[in-house]
């Protein structure tokens, strides 16, 4: 028989978790017709593995990367740590589209949005030619913007049986579920009982319900409560996303979650979660605001910031409110000196110079250049610019704890860039590049926290078989050739909090769909990602 690529003699870890073998793998069109022994008479390109490890494309639970990939199809960012499949939707998707949410995509795409539903999405994106496969859940937020916009409210039974409709019409077409973000507005102001009749629609169509909860820290108990009764009311598999306890107050709370999470898995039900490997979370300097203050959107948010009562009021609550009902990233940080702020576009043009002053800055340091309070400056900002930050929350013995839990996959939460081409001289988190290096080559090789084997299955079949994924996640004869070739001694992230513009070494080969996309560590040039869709769809 003869093949179009052969990757000759390298260890192979086929994805289950299971001990590497040496063999050969074998790829006919997209997909994987052979691992083991292969003859020299029976290749066609040759791949020589020696030395290296051979696995399954790595998939990235949580990917930001729906307009980045628009701008810029390569995903440099990711392919250089072998991701070969995307899934976006947390709380915010690319559809369904609103006249305010088309408006609002194409002033950042700098042109038109040609689409209206998620499976138009994914198709402009598959015709676009992008690097990876690419999947989506369904935003919460943006099914609660079609019907109730940015009210804080709950919908009318009219509003919520149009937007089920809507859900269920977005499932059948491939969906993978239901992605909520509790945290921000307007998808904060969503009842839990809203929440339920999103996770029914996505269970009766054999999807998952996935949620950034309403709250990590103070309230984590709480939102890991309410995620419980809607995967267990709704009938829908249930995964928390980044896992967490945010603020120092809160860092013990990360052992006994973990235990109660595990137990509900032993008992059979279905939750899960997934982390990035980073003491560092990532959002906007916006949302450090109490999110009621928020409703009507972020103009009516920054009117309200010129409003002297209302802002003394903002102020008040963001330097003393913890345990309030919100999450209070401002605190939870430790104060402004916790707050990194890697990017900033102004609002109005005639402050892009000053933007730029801005990025590389602790608030602290900011608001002492200025000489300004704190909380008066991170409020000035927020009328003003659309900020970044990280946020310096979390403990790095709760992400070593994290890392050693076998049930616990992956995902980056950032968009993936290039160096430097599509970076806009803006900063970023390290994530953005580095998520599965630092995972497999740190904590799993360098820590000792997993095996190279359980790492690998951590980012490939667990994931997949979550989702649904047809023949993915695995190396085995008849399923898609999503594979790649790295150095099992050297792969790991070189990106910093510092200098974060940086790629991930000891990728050598990335096969995406059977399409050599990755080179000895080069992109060949080829966009050969397809949109996937959930079970039996």
């Amino acid at each position: 028989m003869g093949y179009d690529v052969v990757i000759r003699g390298g260890t192979v870890y086929d994805g289950t978790g299971a001990d590497p073998v040496e063999a050969d793998v074998a790829i006919v069109g997209d997909t994987i017709v052979d691992v083991g022994a292969i003859s020299d008479a029976d290749g066609g390109v040759v791949v020589d593995a020696t030395g290296l490890a051979v696995a399954p494309g790595f998939v990235n639970v949580l990917s930001h990367s729906y307009l980045s990939m628009i701008k810029d199809p390569r995903s440099l960012g990711e392919l250089m740590q072998g991701v070969t499949t995307q899934l976006f939707g947390e709380g915010f998707s690319m559809a369904p589209v609103t006249d305010r949410t088309k408006a609002m995509l194409a002033a950042e795409l700098g042109g038109d949005v040609p689409w209206t539903t998620l499976r138009e999405y994914l198709a402009y994106m598959e015709k676009l030619g992008v690097t990876q496969n690419v999947a989506s859940l369904v935003g919460a937020t943006t099914l609660r913007m079609v019907g109730a916009g940015f009210e804080d409210r709950p919908m009318t039974a009219a509003e919520l049986d149009r937007v089920k409709g809507i859900l269920a019409d977005e499932m059948a077409d491939g969906a993978m579920g239901v992605g909520s973000a509790l945290i921000y507005p307007p998808g904060f102001y969503a009842p839990t009982d809203e929440l339920v009749e999103f996770g029914r629609v996505a269970g009766r169509f054999g999807g998952m319900y996935f949620s950034h909860l309403r709250s990590e820290g103070d309230d984590w108990e709480q939102g890991i409560g309410e995620l419980f009764r809607i995967s267990r009311e709704g009938s829908v598999p249930a995964e928390l996303w980044h896992i967490k306890a945010i603020g120092r107050q809160n860092w013990a709370k990360m052992d006994p979650v973990l235990d109660l999470l595990e137990s509900a898995r032993d008992a059979g039900e279905p939750i899960s979660a997934d982390m990035y490997p980073y003491t560092a979370g990532g959002t906007s300097l916006a949302a450090c605001i109490p999110p009621r203050y928020a409703t009507g959107g972020p103009d009516a948010l920054r009117a309200r910031l010129g409003e002297r009562t209302v802002r003394a009021e903002i102020a008040a609550a963001i330097a003393t409110d913890l345990g309030a009902g919100w999450e209070n990233l401002y605190l939870g940080s430790g104060g402004s000196d916790g707050v990194f702020m890697v990017m900033a576009r102004a609002v109005d043009p005639a402050d892009a110079a000053e933007a730029k002053a801005i990025s590389g800055r602790t608030l602290a340091d900011y608001a002492k250049s200025v000489g300004s309070d704190p909380v008066d400056a991170l409020l000035d900002l927020v009328r003003r610019f659309d900020i970044g930050c990280m946020y310096f929350i979390i403990d790095e013995s709760n992400v070593r704890k994290a890392a050693a839990r076998p049930w616990i996959a992956i995902g980056s939460d950032a968009a993936s860039t290039a160096v430097p081409e599509t970076s806009d001289g803006e900063g970023t988190h390290p994530r953005s590049y580095g998520a599965f290096a630092r995972f497999l080559g740190h904590y799993c090789r360098d820590l000792g926290l997993a095996s190279l084997a359980d790492g690998v299955r951590r980012m490939t079949s667990l994931p997949a078989e979550r989702l649904g994924f047809d023949r993915r996640g695995q190396l085995r004869a008849g399923w898609f050739a999503d594979v790649v070739v790295f150095d099992p001694a050297t792969y790991v992230d070189t990106a910093t909090y510092d200098d974060p513009h940086r790629y991930a070494v000891g990728m050598h080969h990335v096969f995406v769909n059977g399409v050599h996309t990755l080179e000895d560590g080069k992109h060949t040039g080829a966009f050969a990602g397809r949109a996937l869709a959930g079970r039996g769809r």
